[in-house]
């Protein structure tokens, strides 16, 4: 595995099934909405696949409802409603996040945190996993008006550390992640190791580098 050219000033991660294995409070909310309609629940493994998509993920593996159904932002509302009532049951860091991130700051990194998921969830998660008094900066999906696979999400963490995109890595399991660092600059790594939704396929996403422990990323760093 071949380490960056130079070292960043930034490790920039996203969130659900990059730092934080996030499905099982997840598919708990789409669980109790299937219960609510007579129907049973499905295996964490079924909705794992699609996390970092949400409540659209969850909502068309669960109800099989998309977007373009008339009861979808319904069904959307409700989802919310029950994944804000339980998100930090049983959401956990991933194994090797930990000791990836005690290595980043021991050598002097600071890291934060790029997610599409609103900050009313972000936050109340990110606080349960002990991460808020650690991470430099945290942007969620309304920070600012885009979401990824926009790159504002990324340079408006640059813009908050004072850094150029070009001295930051971004680290994602989701091929809108790689493309966000790209359209930003950004030297990619993707996390073969997270939920990698529905283009699972890693090595065609054309990330700079793919890791697939949390780990790896360190010696990527040459750490």
């Amino acid at each position: 595995m071949s380490a960056f050219l130079s070292l960043p000033q930034v490790v920039l991660f996203d969130l659900d099934g990059t730092l934080a294995d996030t499905a099982p409070d997840l598919a708990g909310a789409a669980n109790r909405m299937r219960e609510r309609r007579g129907l049973p629940a499905l295996p964490v493994d079924r909705l794992r696949p699609v996390a970092s998509a949400g409540a659209r993920g969850m909502i068309g593996v669960a109800l099989g409802k998309g977007p373009a159904d008339a009861e979808f932002d319904a069904l959307r509302e409700e989802f919310l409603a029950e994944y804000a009532a339980a998100l930090d049951v049983e959401s956990r860091l991933f194994e090797g996040v930990p000791e990836l991130l005690d290595g980043l700051e021991g050598a002097g990194l600071r890291w934060g945190v790029v997610t599409n998921k609103a900050m009313r969830f972000t936050g109340p998660v990110i606080d349960a996993l002990g991460l808020s008094p650690r991470a430099a900066v945290v942007i969620a999906g309304d920070t600012t008006p885009h979401a990824k696979p926009h790159p504002e999400p990324l340079f408006e963490a640059c813009r908050r550390l004072s850094i150029l995109p070009s001295r930051a890595i971004y680290v994602g399991d989701d091929l809108r992640d790689i493309q966000a660092a790209r359209a930003a600059s950004m030297p990619s790594v993707a996390a073969a190791y997270g939920y990698l939704g529905e283009h699972g396929d890693v090595s065609a996403w054309e990330a700079d580098h793919i890791v697939p422990r949390p780990q790896d990323v360190l010696t990527l760093l040459g750490l």
